[in-house]
């Protein structure tokens, strides 16, 4: 028997220790001899331990869960290449990357012991591993400009090729290679691969999303954002067809009929924490001095995946608010993505509690752009020219503006900044966070030639504004959503 226990993005899943020792707990259940724990990449940031530790805090988890390996994901250089040099080389873990090269065109890390394949011995199996990281991530992450990252379809044939051929050429008597498996931080590239490569397996990550399903025979698993489930891999078991896609499912996108893995995704709820664990993570954040409260929250302010890609929410008024305050811009402006995940503000909010929101030590900063590229953006925020995410994901929060969105024929209705219609030969002032004039891959109309100011930290603006303002955002129907079938505009 041969299983894979794995997990990704688990980002700021370290800002509450418990739930991340639990988290530890769970994948420490359902490991054992007969399997082998992987990860695929954004498991050191971002979220606000890992910018008090630089990432160092998943050292910890890597030595509670006995993770065997891990890729690259586009966060993993959010402190900058040496940082993760440094990480790589303390890690218990092998990173293994096929794809990404340093400042001077060379395999990245390779001084620090990352690998482009590896094999493991799982349960009386060969398993052979190749990683791969969104090709974009150059463009997602400014901290990883100086890189370059290779196309991940071509860089993994080359490493799966390279891999087969030494296990063909260890001899007679050693094993030969049972299964193929990709470790990727690509999202929706995972498709590309599976019809690209042949592999058993392609486990996961960076979309925020989870998923379980088989593409042209191969299953390909996500078990979605901090923790929120861990995947389960086994490859002596029978895939049942039957089963819910979301949890063990195994249907195929493309009618293939192939003989892939059988998977399960499982919730952490109920596991019990890895003693000692908790308190190594809340040691490390005590030391940051960060539970200063900047406002109490009475009507309790959510912020999941499903609240910040929805539409018009609560966090996202407040962050835009905050945002068009410190520069008194025409408008202000939060991409969705940059809205990381967690447990709803109830109470206190504490510094650390913004940090968590925007863990990024990037400034606010100004942008000056015509009425019609401000109009372009805020068709942007739709996801038709947005190269992230899930298809029916809204990208976009704005303050002192309003957008009617047609969604079914991807068209702005009605386009305005306070309260009047946008005149596309005058000029308007955006506040936004420096990575959407760095980025091509949301918001691509925005750009550094826009860039005209910039104000303080992110999360300090947002501490600033808080302090000064408080933190009571209302649904004022900024962003109006038609014809979605699941619409649910104002959700929060």
């Amino acid at each position: 028997m041969a299983r894979l226990v794995h997990y990704s993005d688990i980002e700021n899943v370290f800002d509450a220790p418990e739930r991340a020792a639990r988290l530890a707990g769970r994948i420490r259940e359902l490991s054992g001899p007969d399997a082998a724990v992987v990860a695929t990449g954004d498991t050191t940031a971002p979220g606000v331990l890992s910018l008090v530790a630089s990432g160092r805090q998943v050292l910890d988890f890597y030595e509670a869960t006995d993770t065997r390996l891990d890729t690259f994901g586009n966060h993993e250089f959010d402190y900058g290449p040496d940082a993760l040099r440094g990480l790589v080389a303390d890690a218990p873990v092998t990173f293994v990357s096929a794809n990404v090269r340093d400042e001077a065109g060379d395999p990245f890390g390779r001084a620090e012991g990352v690998v482009p394949w590896t094999t493991l011995d799982v349960g009386g199996a060969t398993i052979g591993f190749v990683g791969v990281t969104d090709p974009a991530t150059d463009s997602l992450n400014p901290m990883a400009a100086d890189l370059t990252f290779d196309d991940p379809v071509a860089a993994a044939r080359d490493a799966l090729a390279e891999m087969r051929t030494a296990v063909a050429e260890r001899g007679e008597d050693a094993r030969a290679l049972d299964y193929a498996v990709v470790l990727s931080h690509l999202g929706a590239g995972d498709d590309d691969l599976a019809r690209a490569l042949d592999v058993d397996a392609i486990l996961g990550g960076h979309v925020h999303s989870r998923r379980n399903e088989v593409v042209s025979g191969t299953r390909i698993v996500r078990p979605g954002v901090n923790g929120e489930s861990v995947a389960e891999v086994d490859f002596d078991a029978t895939p049942d067809n039957d089963a819910p896609g979301d949890e063990s499912g195994s249907l195929a996108t493309d009618g293939s009929s192939g003989s892939p893995p059988a998977a399960t995704l499982h919730k952490p709820d109920g596991a019990d924490p890895v003693p000692g664990l908790e308190a190594a993570l809340a040691e490390r954040m005590a030391a940051a001095d960060l539970g200063e409260v900047v406002d109490v929250v009475d009507d309790p302010i959510e912020r999941t995946g499903a609240v910040v890609h929805g539409g018009e929410c609560r966090v996202g008024n407040f962050v835009a608010d905050a945002f068009r305050w410190a520069h008194d811009a025409d408008v202000g402006l939060s991409n969705a993505g940059g809205l990381r995940q967690g447990d709803p503000w109830a109470g206190e909010v504490t510094k650390a509690d913004l940090i968590s929101l925007i863990p990024f030590e990037e400034p606010v900063t100004l942008a000056s752009v015509t009425g019609a590229e401000l109009h372009d953006v805020f068709r942007e925020m739709g996801a038709p020219d947005v190269d992230f995410g899930e298809a029916d994901w809204w990208h976009g929060h704005v303050s002192n503006a309003r957008v009617v969105w047609d969604d079914e024929a991807e068209l702005i209705l009605e386009a305005s900044v306070g309260g009047e219609p946008i005149d596309p030969e005058a000029r308007y002032t955006v506040a936004v966070s420096e990575y959407l004039l760095h980025s091509e891959h949301e918001f691509p109309t925005l750009a550094q030639r826009h860039r005209v100011d910039e104000a303080d930290i992110q999360y300090e603006v947002l501490a600033a504004y808080a302090r000064e303002r408080g933190i009571a955002p209302e649904l004022e129907g900024r962003i109006e959503i038609r014809n979605r079938d699941d619409a649910t505009d104002g959700r929060d």
